[in-house]
């Protein structure tokens, strides 16, 4: 009997903004333990260069007008530190305590002076989904990226930056937004082939050889596939509002980029949708092959019944106590009832197998 996998009881960080005021800047997630780092990337067409701190007020005035420079913060347990560098590039409250709130859906607002864009990033850690919370403030010249722990999808990102490698480094911040969600998008793409290849293990395992595990598998599959489309989905409304944007800001070369963007999601949604009705009929077809496994071992059962019927009647009526019954004293009574049941046997076996019942 399999054992009955532990699942870890979720604890409701809710109550914590209960009576806040709108604005107030409070971390609801749990990795309140990561220390803060930022990284900040400062490039054009003939200049990069990357440096870390351990503090905002180091990177206030790492920027120049002809450069683009973008800052990644990781560590949103650091609230007072969010807080200082929202002052100095005047981003609303309300957007701060969004930025910390890891339980926020994907979404874009638009402002006078930047476009906050929040995301969720999707990676597998030692076989177990983790979603990750990314916001994103984008300037004429800057973008801050916002996220709980240092691991990333962005590696690739940082080494075309630092080899100049395509346009990136002669685009403006509207790019730079581009490829960070691009990067985002380009990982579910992994998620998805994660997805698909679990799906056609447990199907496999579905028609060779069921076994009543395989239950708890779909159902943890069917969370881990609607946990995975409700952080994806809502990206392709944000990507959509991008494509359409009239900010100053965002150029119109850019937009074409945007759209290819909208095209990949559509296309992560579109096989997600697929999947996840693949995992439901998943139901209904390890009900049917336990059924019909169910049905064999009955079979087997209702011919064995059947053959031992005659059989056993056979017996029943040779184990009589009446004096005066046929064969009763017949020398060689006990061999012909033996070679009838025999005979019966046999007989009814090669019935069983004409009939491909056997």
């Amino acid at each position: 009997m399999a054992k009955r996998r532990l699942r870890k009881k979720r604890v409701s960080k809710t109550h914590k903004k209960i009576g806040m005021a709108p604005g107030t800047v409070t971390y609801m997630g749990d990795k309140e333990d990561v220390s803060l780092h930022v990284e900040v990337i400062d490039y054009n067409k003939d200049h990069y260069s990357i440096k870390n701190y351990n503090t905002v007020e180091e990177t206030y005035h790492l920027g120049t007008e002809d450069t683009i420079t973008w800052t990644n913060i990781t560590g949103l347990g650091n609230v007072d530190d969010i807080k200082r560098l929202g002052t100095f590039y005047n981003i609303h409250p309300l957007i701060l305590e969004d930025i910390v709130d890891p339980h926020q859906r994907p979404r874009v607002d638009e402002y006078e002076d930047y476009i906050f864009v929040i995301a969720k990033m999707l990676y597998y850690k030692d076989k177990e989904l983790v979603v990750e919370h990314i916001s994103i403030v984008m300037g004429e010249d800057y973008v801050l990226t916002f996220q709980e722990s240092e691991f990333d999808v962005f590696d690739g990102l940082r080494a075309r930056l630092e080899a100049g490698r395509g346009r990136i480094r002669t685009e403006k911040s509207d790019y730079l937004l581009f490829c960070i969600l691009d990067s985002v998008i380009d990982n579910y793409f992994l998620i998805v082939e994660a997805l698909a290849e679990k799906i056609e293990n447990l199907e496999d395992e579905l028609f060779e050889d069921p076994q009543e595990s395989a239950s708890q598998e779909i159902q943890e599959l069917k969370r881990e596939s609607l946990r995975v489309r409700k952080n994806i989905f809502p990206l392709r409304e944000v990507v959509s509002r991008l494509e359409k944007t009239e900010v100053s800001y965002v150029y119109p070369q850019t937009i074409n980029y945007y759209k290819d963007l909208y095209d990949n999601i559509v296309q992560v949604i579109e096989t997600i949708e697929i999947y996840r009705d693949m995992i439901w009929g998943m139901v209904d077809l390890y009900m049917s092959t336990m059924s019909n496994k169910m049905n064999n071992v009955m079979k087997v059962l209702t011919i064995i019944a059947t053959i031992f019927i005659p059989l056993t009647f056979i017996a029943g009526i040779y184990g009589m106590n009446f004096d005066y019954m046929p064969e009763l004293h017949y020398k060689y009574g006990y061999f012909v009832v033996w070679g009838i049941m025999i005979v019966m046997l046999v007989a009814m076996v090669y019935y069983f197998k004409r009939k491909k019942w056997l």
